[in-house]
């Protein structure tokens, strides 16, 4: 029997009983009594309210008028959680108020030993972002768009929109169906099919002033739109394999368009695959310089020749 199943178990025949010894769980579960200690032990630990007895009738009984919580935790994953909490503060992540009080709920929830070595954690983590003289102080870019929330509650009844956004104070409006929401640089960004101009739109939420749901007789069909999508698709024409120091560098900078797929288990190589539109200039000079700023720890699969030949000059400048 696993070790998570027999403590399950034994919780069950402990909360079932008014009192218990060592020397009974040892017997009804066939176990040794150091794993019988150990395992009443971590069971208190997860918050059953149990009470021990001295002497030689001694034993354990569960504390009356005490309500069991509906979900209990082991040590690691109150751990686990809580690190989560701390580390997604600085994120710009939607609902900042919930998780706050989630948190809240949580160290309610754990034992005081639990607690104690929680607010160890939260006086010696620190992660990016933090102000390391006061933890507590999050920065005005730390905080998510104030549209943020009413945007995914929206999406999770209706992914057809009409969003209203602002650019150098000039107010336009767009219905688009939502393919997805995301986040990027730091940025959040509606990826969706604009339903006017049928094509592939890039809005940061930054930008938006309103969202609605779009009138439903002026829609196109899901089918249609993904039909679409699919003659639009831009023929690749750049694929490289990235090594280890070349995902470190893509990790710290790349070009908003372009994503890579690890192709082992440990994430230490990977494939990138995108279009480069060698006719805009100034795409054609910014992925050039990018080719130059992940190194030469990448492999060329497939690359259009004025990206080389770009390439080629920058290089000469360098080494004539």
């Amino acid at each position: 029997m696993k070790k998570v199943e027999r403590i399950n178990i034994i919780m069950r025949y402990i909360n079932n009983r008014s009192h218990f010894t060592i020397s009974e769980i040892m017997q009804e579960f066939n176990i040794s009594r150091s794993t019988a200690i150990r395992d009443i032990k971590e069971i208190e630990a997860m918050g059953m309210p149990l009470v021990s007895e001295t002497g030689r009738d001694g034993g354990y009984f569960v504390m009356q008028n005490s309500v069991l919580p509906v979900v209990r935790f082991t040590d690691n994953e109150v751990k686990a959680l809580f690190i989560a909490f701390m580390a997604t503060r600085n994120q710009q992540l939607p609902y900042l108020k919930s998780r706050q009080s989630l948190a809240e709920k949580l160290l309610g929830l754990v034992s005081e030993n639990q607690q104690d070595d929680l607010v160890l954690l939260y006086r010696i983590l620190l992660f990016e972002g933090t102000n390391p003289n006061n933890p507590d102080l999050l920065e005005l870019s730390d905080l998510p768009h104030p549209m943020l929330e009413k945007l995914i509650q929206i999406l999770l009844l209706d992914r057809y929109l009409l969003i209203t956004i602002k650019e150098e104070k000039v107010v336009k409006s767009y219905p688009v169906y939502l393919l997805h929401l995301y986040q990027e640089k730091s940025l959040w960004l509606i990826e969706g099919f604009d339903l006017k101009e049928e094509k592939k739109k890039i809005v940061p939420v930054d930008h938006l002033i309103n969202v609605t749901p779009y009138p439903k007789k002026k829609r196109l069909s899901k089918k249609k739109i993904l039909e679409k999508l699919s003659k639009q698709e831009e023929d690749i024409n750049l694929v490289l394999e990235l090594g280890p120091k070349a995902i470190a560098q893509f990790k710290k900078y790349h070009p908003l368009k372009v994503s890579i797929s690890y192709t082992n288990p440990y994430q230490t190589t990977a494939l990138l695959k995108t279009f480069v539109n060698v006719k805009n200039t100034e795409e054609l000079t910014e992925i050039t310089n990018w080719l130059l700023f992940l190194g030469v720890d990448i492999k060329v699969r497939e690359v259009p020749e004025e990206v080389l030949e770009g390439l080629q000059e920058r290089l000469n400048l360098y080494c004539p």
